[in-house]
């Protein structure tokens, strides 16, 4: 397992040059003026800056939910599975969640983290072959099983909010074995909002998701493209009621505007 320490000097290694790191009280205050739990990591692309709350539980494996979509898109994609723009057809079955109810394609199924289109496409994916992808992309402890279809929902597959970081990393500078083409299509799919001054990539999770345990944990990971820079931004955060899940995009959202990000 990969620490902040290491991503530190991993990124120093990358760029020839030095960051220094310690608990951000800013980034604090937004989790306890809500009452909650959680880490905050953001870094730019160059690792010249990095902000963090709770180290701790920033290096602490979870079960990465959608945030898996990210790499499962790039996957399905390189493996053949489905195309971009391939129509996903709906079984009928009243899965609770109006905009999962239907067709989709994979930029719809991405932005509504629409469960069972990905479950299918594990379906045809296979095992074997998201051994073979999660180790060769490094991704969290690379350990898919034992369901093929519930593995990144309540399997054996964890990542921390540092691995997350690195992988985005790596995502962005097309430093992952995958075809232009997938990196393209991902990059479209990812797109969340553009606005003058910005582009924000990301996607949302949440492990537990409409069950009575508690707590849950909550995910926003992604990038934003300033123009002059690049900032990466990797969230996790215990859930104990359902109101709580907005905060993920909210936390990182108001600590981007805080640190005159965007």
């Amino acid at each position: 397992m990969i620490g902040l320490k290491i991503y530190l000097v991993t990124v120093t290694l990358l760029f020839s040059t030095s960051v220094a790191f310690c608990e951000d009280a800013a980034l604090a205050r937004l989790f306890s003026d809500r009452k909650v739990s959680g880490t905050l990591l953001i870094a730019n692309l160059e690792g010249t800056a990095l902000y963090l709350h709770n180290e701790a539980r920033a290096n602490r494996p979870l079960l990465p939910a959608s945030t898996f979509k990210i790499p499962n898109t790039l996957i399905a994609l390189d493996e053949g599975v489905v195309a971009e723009q391939e129509v996903i057809k709906w079984d009928g079955t009243d899965r609770g969640l109006a905009a999962c109810n239907r067709d989709q394609t994979l930029a719809s199924a991405f932005k509504s983290s629409c469960v069972w289109c990905y479950q299918e496409l594990a379906q045809l994916i296979g095992l074997k072959r998201y051994q073979i992808w999660l180790k060769k992309i490094d991704y969290g402890n690379a350990q898919p099983g034992p369901g093929l279809t519930t593995f990144w929902l309540s399997g054996d597959l964890r990542i921390s909010a540092v691995q997350q970081m690195l992988f985005l990393h790596k995502l962005y500078k097309r430093e992952l074995p995958f075809k232009a083409t997938s990196y393209d299509a991902l990059a479209r799919i990812m797109l969340l909002e553009e606005k003058p001054g910005y582009r924000l990539y990301a996607k949302t999770g949440w492990s537990g998701y409409g069950e009575k345990a508690t707590p849950q944990i909550g995910w926003y990971v992604g990038y934003v493209e300033t123009g002059t820079d690049v900032w990466f931004f990797t969230l996790n955060m215990a859930i104990t009621k359902p109101a709580e899940g907005a905060y993920r995009q909210q936390l990182v959202m108001e600590a981007l505007k805080l640190k005159g990000i965007i």
